[in-house]
């Protein structure tokens, strides 16, 4: 079971699918320490 993220915890490093082929490595692949990431399911 996945475990919840704490105030101040580090971010799960985990590997994304883009829609355009290419992947992205959170938090490896972010230019800046303070980002916001959106996950948007798309249509059900």
């Amino acid at each position: 079971m996945p475990v919840q993220l704490t105030s101040g915890a580090a971010f799960p490093e985990i590997s994304l699918q883009l829609t355009d082929g290419n992947s992205m490595s959170l938090p490896m692949d972010l230019s800046t320490p303070l980002t916001v990431v959106l996950f948007y399911r798309g249509h059900w």
